[in-house]
């Protein structure tokens, strides 16, 4: 299988049948070999999933050993939205290549992601024209709330784990996230994870998991 980005791919063990999928974006500068960790606790609990871990479309500008979704070198919010939509529609040739290949739907795909990556999850979730089965999303924000409020197609349930000490990304975003779901009618469920940073505790990784399974996933 050939994807329009190069991806780490988590198979099914022995060979079961793929009912489903996790499609994990990365942070900046990280790749998704990164992220594809968080498969290791979860593809037990989900034996029919395949978890798909895309590196980003450009290098990163701090760091040309990984990848970013947008360039944040400007300060400059027009423009990280104008390159955070240039990543959409890429990621959206990929998720339609990934539901060809697999005969999914959207609602038999979570889409997951860490600080960026959970950013461009946001909006690849809300955007759609069909519902996805949930997103879930680590340490990241809404990157430009009127343009999402503009674009949103669907009510897509949400999940966002944040580290109470961030630094990176201020969990005061979650916050102001929260508040834009609660007022466009999207199901929204949040976690501060006490004494965490800018990372993917054990904890979080937990949590995230419990709700995949609860949103029936694996039955989907």
């Amino acid at each position: 299988m050939t994807f329009c980005l190069d991806s780490t791919i988590i198979k099914p063990d022995e060979n079961k049948e793929i009912k489903n999928a996790v499609i994990l974006l990365h942070g900046y500068g990280g790749d998704g070999k990164d992220i594809s960790m968080l498969s290791l606790n979860w593809k037990r609990y989900l034996p029919n999933t395949i978890f798909i871990c895309p590196n980003g479309h450009e290098p990163c500008m701090i760091n040309p050993s990984g990848y970013q979704w947008f360039d944040l070198t400007k300060d400059d919010p027009n423009y990280i939205l104008e390159q955070s939509i240039k990543a959409e529609n890429k990621l959206n040739e990929f998720i339609d290549e990934v539901k060809s290949e697999f005969q999914l739907k959207n609602d038999k795909i979570c889409l997951s992601g860490f600080s960026q990556g959970c950013m461009m999850s946001i909006n690849l979730g809300l955007t759609s024209e069909q519902e996805f089965n949930c997103v879930v999303g680590f340490s990241g924000k809404i990157i430009n709330q009127d343009d999402l409020k503009l674009r949103k197609k669907n009510s897509t349930n949400i999940l966002l784990i944040h580290g109470e000490t961030d630094q990176v990304v201020s969990p005061n975003f979650m916050l102001e996230a929260k508040d834009f779901f609660i007022r466009n009618n999207v199901q929204i469920d949040t976690h501060l994870i006490k004494n965490c940073d800018h990372h993917i505790p054990i904890e979080a990784s937990s949590i995230a998991l419990n709700y995949i399974l609860k949103k029936n996933l694996i039955l989907a």
